[in-house]
This record gives structure tokens, C-alpha cells and sequence, in this order.
């Protein structure tokens, strides 16, 4: 995948304070306040930096975790793993492979599907509906 490269400045001018922590940082939102937490619309998950299709919204499930969780991204190549040992733990993250946004960590208590539990940042996603 081609990488969309912007820098820090002009990542600065494109997003809003919370969200460039989140994507630009690794920070993260506080559970239970993300706006597609609930949501329940068909579509595709986005990035909301550079629009890269990341999850639909049928891999959608409540893991009571917090944060919105999926089963699994659209295609393995549009996100990249990296392991995280930040805050004394050993995660994986998951990044945006097109332009190296922080989304989340995948853990392996998802559904027996395929066993993995996206855990993604509501500000990191952007909706894109299908009616």
C-alpha cells in the first residue's frame, strides 16, 4: 500500500486537538464516550485521516470493553500490527498501513469467528453508511 505521508504540521492543521492524540500519538479515548460506540448504521469504518477502508460495520460486535470492537478488518493488508510495550504491558497495536494512524490494539478474546477483538478509537474511525 502506498503510503500517505503528511507532516507533523500539516497533520496538526487537518485535525482537531483530540484527535490528532489519538492518531497522531497513540493516545486514546476514555471508555464508554466514543461516538460509534453504539452505532448500529451498514457501512465501512474509515480512517479518519486519510479515508483507508478499515472495518464494516457486519465484523461490528459489543465487547462491553468500551470501545467500539470488531472481529475483523476488511482486508489484513489496510491495517499494520506493531507491538506496543507502552504503560507495562506487551499489546499489539493496530495502525492505518496507509498513513501510520494509531487505531486501537487487537486482542485474542473475540468471537470464535476468528478470535480477535479489534478495540479501536472512535475518533480514529469515520462512517461511511450504506443504505
Amino acid at each position: 500500500m502506498e503510503k500517505n505521508k503528511k507532516s507533523e504540521a500539516e497533520w496538526k492543521k487537518l485535525l482537531d486537538e483530540k484527535t490528532y492524540n489519538i492518531t497522531r500519538k497513540s493516545g486514546t479515548e476514555q471508555p464508554f464516550t466514543g461516538k460509534y460506540l453504539h452505532e448500529k448504521s451498514k457501512g465501512i469504518y474509515c480512517c479518519i485521516c486519510c479515508g483507508n477502508h478499515l472495518f464494516s460495520s457486519d465484523s461490528k460486535f459489543d465487547s462491553g470493553s468500551g470501545w467500539p470492537s470488531f472481529s475483523e478488518t476488511i482486508n489484513n493488508g489496510n491495517v499494520e500490527e506493531v507491538q506496543d510495550s507502552s504503560h507495562g504491558m506487551i499489546r499489539t497495536e493496530i495502525v492505518c498501513a496507509s498513513c501510520d494512524s494509531h487505531l486501537g490494539h487487537v486482542f485474542n478474546d473475540g468471537p470464535k469467528s476468528t478470535g480477535l477483538r479489534y478495540c479501536i478509537n472512535s475518533l480514529s474511525l469515520k462512517l461511511e453508511e450504506i443504505e
